[in-house]
């Protein structure tokens, strides 16, 4: 603990002269008091002691003495618990986020709840937005500034395949800050040519409908997900009956395929979430929970000594006019 203004602690110097003052009052009426017992005017037994007389008095100093260092503004660190680490929102864009199995799209849908999201996170966690469709871009690098992570959702529309795998590297490049390469089969992954790293506080929540069309296997990335420790929390988007989406005077049939993103979530320690409608997305992303951390900032604690010194005042004062009628 340390006071923002020492000098102003010689106040309590105060103190022990308010003692030494207590116990010459109390000399002098024992005093008193046996002069009258000695002339009959009181009872010997009011000339014994009471050993609970102090205990106002005690408290009633104590508060003083309290507020009396809080003159000096008294600081200490303390530890504050936070949730902090990154969450990367990696958005399916490909054309068959278009379909309306889920209202109005599938897209749309996912931005809503993403919107929810990202008004829910605390300051201390930062945001980046990945979209992929037959590849992979990372729109918005992390950030703790809101308003441009919500401006990168908005920007996002349908068009293409759908290559997962991509998606979940270029989430990963956003968390560790530079680019990772994979071949076409996923394997080899590097960072720059130095090693992938750890990134035990991040996560990525991976909204899509599952199907995969565009090497390389997201299971395999996947596992490369999970050895920096980053887990993936998929949200399977539409419904596994399907659905049918017309394109360019075509009907193409899409449908949640759940298997995929299951064993994506199962590889990475992560969770899957079926979100059959707007609602239940709007529920799933608040069950994306960071790991909580403390970190110690210096503080001033005035308020807490001037807080204490008011309770033991009030209780001394308590005390005293019980026992005696009067504070003091």
């Amino acid at each position: 603990m340390s006071f923002e203004w020492p000098t102003l602690l010689l106040s309590l110097l105060a103190v022990p002269v308010l003692v030494v003052a207590y116990r010459a009052q109390l000399r002098r009426r024992d005093q008193r008091r046996a002069q009258l017992a000695a002339e009959g005017l009181v009872a010997a037994s009011a000339v014994r002691p009471d050993r609970w007389r102090h205990v106002a008095p005690v408290l009633l100093l104590t508060a003083l003495t309290l507020l009396l260092a809080s003159l000096a503004r008294p600081a200490a660190t303390v530890a504050e618990p936070r949730r902090e680490g990154t969450v990367i929102l990696a958005f399916d864009v490909s054309t068959s986020m278009a379909a309306k199995d889920l209202s109005p799209t599938r897209l749309d849908a996912a931005k809503v709840a993403a919107r929810a999201f990202v008004a829910k996170q605390p300051s201390t966690i930062r945001l980046g937005v990945v979209a992929f469709g037959d590849s992979a871009v990372i729109s918005q690098q992390p950030t703790n500034d809101r308003t441009q992570v919500l401006a990168a959702i908005d920007r996002l529309a349908p068009q293409g395949g759908t290559a997962l795998g991509r998606g979940i590297v270029s989430a990963i490049s956003a968390i560790a800050g530079k680019p990772i390469s994979v071949d076409e089969t996923g394997q080899d992954g590097t960072a720059g040519g130095d090693d992938l790293g750890y990134y035990g506080s991040s996560a990525v929540v991976l909204l899509s409908d599952g199907e995969n069309t565009t090497e390389p296997d997201p299971l395999v990335l996947a596992q490369l997900a999970s050895t920096a420790g980053v887990r993936i929390y998929p949200i399977g988007l539409g419904s596994p009956q399907g659905t049918v989406l017309e394109v360019d005077g075509f009907q193409i049939a899409t449908r949640l395929d759940e298997a995929t993103l299951k064993q994506i979530a199962d590889t990475t320690d992560g969770t899957y979430y079926a979100a059959s409608d707007s609602a239940a997305l709007s529920k799933v992303y608040s069950a994306i929970n960071l790991t909580w951390t403390a970190r110690t900032e210096r503080r001033e604690i005035t308020s807490w000594f001037a807080a204490l010194a008011a309770a033991f005042l009030l209780l001394g004062a308590g005390l005293s006019v019980v026992r005696s009628g009067r504070v003091v």
